[in-house]
Order: structure tokens, then C-alpha cells, then sequence
């Protein structure tokens, strides 16, 4: 066996699949099969590329030995890339929901869209409270405390209060 150089190694594709029984890397994303500290089994980490904690850790099946875990294969790791995709997008979902929320009071001039977008700064949280006619042109912005709480009730008390900044 020879050993490389290192003009030659640098020619290596470090993006390429990695398919073994305990760890794949593929289409963006890292399963790995780690013991399960809390008990005696055997769980698995779905993490995708770049990022620094898995997305997803859960159980992994123990192996035929009872012993060792069952060897990630194809079916398993597409299986896995699925479920932590969805638990990601419903966990940004719920994010985006947290932090931007949406009500509309009817005036004598028509439907208004009153928006509340949360900036969760450590520092120096706020939000930023906006109304839209029916045609989505802006009527008023205007910057508030990030725990206002925008209802129907303080949406249609902004309206009718001409957009000024509320107590």
C-alpha cells in the first residue's frame, strides 16, 4: 500500500457520503448512533451541515445481539432526514408564529391589518407595530415594547386613536 502525498490528499472530496453502520453524512445532514447516557440503550443524533447541535436526537433500535445498535442503513437514515426536517420546520414555524403576529379590525374606511414583529434582541428587545389598508400600503409603524400584547381590543384602540403610540 502507498501512502499519499499531500498534493494528492488535497484532491480528496470531503463532501462526499460517509455511509457507515453508526455514522452517515448525506444530502446536508450527519446521523450518528451515540449510547445512550440515561440508560442502556442506544439513541441517534440528526444534525444538519454547519450547524452546532443535532436537530433531532431520539431512540435507535438495538441490534440483534441486544447489544449493540442496529446498523444505520438507507431506508433508516432517508427515514431519519424526513422526521428531523419536519421537527425543524414546525420549530420555526413555531418561532415565526411566536414572534410575528396578525390581527385586522374593520373601520368605516375598510379592513386594516395591524402586525406586531418581535425583535428578541438580548440586549434591547422590541417590536415593531405596523397597520396596512385592504391594498397592503402601510398606514403607520411604530416601535413598541417587545411584551406589548397585540389583540383585537388594543389593535382596534391603535385605529382609533389615529396610530399614536399607546399607554
Amino acid at each position: 500500500m502507498t501512502e499519499m502525498t499531500s498534493s494528492e490528499s488535497d484532491g480528496l472530496d470531503e463532501s462526499a457520503p460517509i455511509k457507515e453502520a453508526r455514522l452517515w453524512c448525506d444530502d446536508g445532514w450527519t446521523a450518528r448512533v451515540i449510547k445512550n447516557e440515561d440508560d442502556e440503550g442506544w439513541a441517534v443524533s440528526m444534525t444538519i451541515d454547519g450547524e452546532p447541535e443535532p436537530a433531532l436526537v431520539g431512540p435507535w433500535t438495538m441490534g440483534r445481539d441486544k447489544k449493540n445498535p442496529k446498523p444505520l442503513d438507507a431506508n433508516a437514515f432517508n427515514t431519519l432526514v424526513k422526521t428531523a426536517s419536519e421537527f425543524r420546520r414546525r420549530h420555526e414555524q413555531q418561532l415565526h408564529a411566536m414572534f410575528h403576529k396578525k390581527v385586522t379590525v374593520n373601520t368605516d374606511d375598510g379592513r386594516i391589518d395591524v402586525t406586531l414583529d418581535i425583535e428578541p434582541d438580548e440586549y434591547d428587545p422590541y417590536a415593531m407595530l405596523s397597520a396596512f389598508d385592504a391594498n397592503g400600503e402601510e398606514l403607520a409603524r411604530l416601535r413598541v415594547s417587545a411584551g406589548f400584547k397585540l389583540t383585537t381590543s388594543s389593535a382596534n384602540a391603535w385605529v382609533a386613536n389615529e396610530f399614536r403610540k399607546p399607554a
